[in-house]
């Protein structure tokens, strides 16, 4: 799972200054999605990733629940697996996103951009996190 394995390269890539929603590596995720501006980047940062493997089914866009809408039904499913893509809603149209490292019972261990080690779903960092697979409503399937 190439997309997985450079999502692992970015683990500490930081926004520059913390806080900001931008930087010289952000800046390149936003880019990948269209947007010039200093924006929330997790679905960036997954973006990037997917585009970089060289086998990308996902939509060009920035929006974790417009990606959700807009990717295939055939890559959609309920349960995780490595190298899958969560997705949370947080209501309001605000949403999380980032990769399935691996699973563990009713946890997944995920690597995901725009967050921090304290827990902040709008952080300053490439990080892994932990979260219980119920929170997501989904998960998108790059290798079928």
């Amino acid at each position: 799972m190439k997309h997985l394995e450079i999502a692992i390269s970015q683990l500490g890539v930081e926004e520059i200054p913390r806080g900001s929603n931008w930087g010289p590596d952000i800046q390149k995720y936003l880019k990948s999605v269209g947007i010039g501006f200093p924006a929330a980047w997790c679905m960036a940062f997954v973006y990037w990733c997917v585009k970089e493997s060289g086998v990308n089914p996902l939509v060009k866009s920035g929006g974790v629940l417009n990606q959700w809408r807009l990717v295939g039904k055939n890559h959609k499913f309920k349960e995780p697996k490595a190298g899958d893509i969560f997705i949370q809603d947080h209501g309001k149209g605000l949403g999380n996103t980032g990769f399935v490292e691996r699973v563990e019972g009713d946890t997944i261990h995920t690597i995901e951009g725009n967050t921090n080690d304290e827990g902040s779903r709008e952080g300053y960092e490439v990080c892994r996190r932990k979260r219980k697979i119920s929170s997501c409503i989904g998960f998108i399937r790059i290798s079928l």
